[in-house]
């Protein structure tokens, strides 16, 4: 039998090894925007164009390579950060593997332009699928350009997964708003479609974090700084106010390095104790400097897991900074014991001879028990005693001329059963609605009936794709984050199909002139229109459902009736009807049910004595 291992070619390993480290555009946006910065340039400039799937350009002012450099970049394993395994433990740059460029040359076209400030000339190569298909001089810039085409040409199978350009953008938008909020000293640029979305000059981490996120970031940011010998802890937290329901505007920079720690972040939720909205997350941007000899970074292939030495003193170290910074900006109520909490400082003091003692008269005849005579004047009942408090557990119903109580000779009358007309439904602490039935009585829960009858709403009007609209007296403009601007873009048609008045007004912002007529009056199109950004995030996160039922889900938690609302009788009768009119009238958008039976049997049974 014939030997049957071999090795494979460098171009099939390439493609292999590229499965792991390039996985969508963003990935490589990633990689070469971390070459950029690795390099010391200053000024960044990210150009895309179809979402990455056609063109990635990273344009620099860094050091450049030579000639030599830059033919051997796309080698594998071929890296300027590290010579040694002892090398990882001192790693202060974005990348040190050497396989970023080998894994995106060989599954794109790629163009690359590189000088040093001393060389008078650069270098031009183009690579297609690992082969050097070009490589000669050229009169070039100082620093470095290069370009990357048709990602995943050669591997259609990759292509076809991904997902649409308004969602593979949004991937971009995140990988560069963490990396530009890891450099604030660094100018970048990003351009979509010959279209600027970020202009950032190098600025402060406050201004940073608000030119990203945007201008009413501003008064939500709270500062963090603490030095101990284990780490050095800098950067902002959020005010408790402004947490959302999503996640996705919490960052920590280790070492200036992007990393998910769900440990850590913990930590910060565990601070906010007592003082955070339930299922809320807070913003952070924080910085860990630590000794790279204490951790591990060679973990994971996107380098976003990082392995500490003492991570449970990191975790008190930065439970503790946070706390107190909430603390010192009156975040969070304190005790100050030192504070004068008696009432004689608000009491001036008088000479002995000017107080005058009060006085008080009484009637000493009067008599709390005595029967008011007739003729004298009656006694106020006290509010807390009902005036019919006598009759309030006798149960009447009039049958002709004859009243019969709770224990009349009604239940003496063969074959007579009491059989009132329809009852009118009412409300349990303005929670719940109990309507009568022949068997019994039913328990409804408002919010989730409603929840249920709005989502069936909107699926049909946006499967008809008429949604009634109700027409706002003054449009609003409504400027958003980058990923959420792209996700609005995504949700445009199908927004639009519920009944929004929406269009797009310049970058990142929108004009609303006109919201679902079935939204509760009284609130915002800017409000209306950020909740369903938070509620659409927050089930994306956690359903795999198709976009448009999540889009429904999300507009109807935002649009039913809260618990709490009180309701006319008209009101609820019309909100039973309507329950009862769709699909699944029982189950609640949770999964949990909407009504609960109650018969006379049960309640006949509760009631038996031994």
């Amino acid at each position: 039998m014939s030997d049957i291992i071999q090795l494979l070619p460098d171009t099939v390993a390439n493609q292999i090894a590229a499965g792991e480290v390039v996985q969508r555009p963003a990935s490589a946006v990633k990689e070469l925007i971390e070459n950029a910065i690795d390099a010391g340039a200053d000024k960044i400039r990210l150009i895309v164009k179809d979402a990455g799937k056609s063109l990635i350009q990273v344009i620099d002012n860094g050091c450049g390579m030579s000639v030599t450099d830059a033919r051997l970049c796309f080698e594998r394993h071929a890296t300027s950060k590290i010579r040694e395994a002892a090398d990882l433990f001192a790693i202060r740059t974005m990348g040190f593997r050497g396989e970023a460029l080998a894994s995106i040359a060989a599954i794109a076209h790629v163009e690359l332009k590189t000088r040093r400030v001393e060389d008078e000339l650069g270098t031009l190569i183009e690579i297609e699928g690992s082969a050097v298909t070009r490589q000669e001089p050229a009169a070039l810039p100082a620093g470095t350009s290069i370009c990357v085409k048709n990602l995943f040409y050669n591997i259609p199978a990759r292509r076809n997964f991904l997902k649409s350009n308004p969602v593979e953008m949004r991937h971009i938008l995140d990988e560069f708003q963490r990396v530009a909020l890891a450099h604030p000293d660094i100018f970048f640029s990003l351009h979509s479609d010959d279209q600027e979305l970020f202009h950032l000059p190098g600025e402060s981490l406050k201004q940073r974090i608000v030119h990203v996120f945007g201008n009413t970031y501003n008064q939500r940011l709270v500062p963090v700084e603490e030095e101990t010998t284990i780490i050095n802890l800098k950067g902002f937290i959020g005010k408790p106010e402004f947490a959302k329901k999503t996640r996705g505007e919490q960052f920590f920079f280790v070492n200036n390095r992007f990393v998910k720690d769900p440990y850590l972040n913990h930590a910060v939720v565990k601070a906010y104790e007592g003082i955070l909205p339930p299922d809320s997350f807070p913003l952070y941007v924080l910085f860990i400097e630590i000794d790279p000899a204490k951790i591990d970074i060679n973990v994971h292939p996107t380098k976003t897991e990082i392995k500490y030495e003492d991570e449970r003193a990191i975790y008190a170290i930065l439970q503790s900074a946070v706390k107190r910074s909430l603390g010192r900006y009156n975040i969070t109520p304190t005790l100050d014991f030192n504070q004068e909490t008696g009432f004689s400082h608000m009491i001036s003091a008088k000479p002995l001879e000017e107080i005058t003692p009060p006085s008080i008269t009484f009637n000493p005849d009067f008599n709390p028990f005595e029967h008011t005579k007739s003729g004298s004047r009656k006694q106020a009942p006290s509010p807390s005693i009902p005036q019919n408090w006598d009759t309030l557990y006798q149960i009447t119903e009039k049958k002709g001329d004859t009243q019969l109580g709770l224990h009349g000779n009604d239940a003496d009358v063969p074959g007579e059963h009491v059989q009132p007309a329809k009852k009118q439904p009412f409300q349990l602490h303005n929670r719940y609605i109990i309507s009568q039935i022949h068997s019994g009585f039913i328990l409804i829960d408002q919010q989730a009936a409603h929840e249920r009858i709005l989502f069936e709403q909107f699926c049909q009007q946006l499967e008809n794709r008429q949604g009634a609209s109700q027409q706002s007296l003054f449009p609003q403009t409504v400027t958003l984050s980058g990923p959420d601007f792209q996700l609005i873009m995504d949700l445009l048609p199908d927004i639009q199909a519920l009944g929004f008045q929406i269009r797009e007004f310049g970058k990142h912002t929108f004009v609303v002139e006109g919201i679902p007529a079935d939204l509760t009056s009284g609130v915002s199109e800017r409000q209306v229109l950020e909740q369903l950004l938070e509620d659409y995030k927050n089930n994306q996160a956690a359903l795999k459902l198709p976009k448009r039922e999540k889009l429904a889900r999300s507009l109807a938690k935002h649009a039913a009736i809260k618990p709490g609302m009180a309701l006319s009788a008209d009101d609820m009768a019309e909100l039973i009807d309507k329950l009862f009119a769709c699909e699944m009238p029982n189950v609640s958008l949770n999964g949990k049910p909407i009504i609960l039976t109650f018969t006379l049997q049960e309640l006949s049974a509760r009631f038996e004595r031994n």
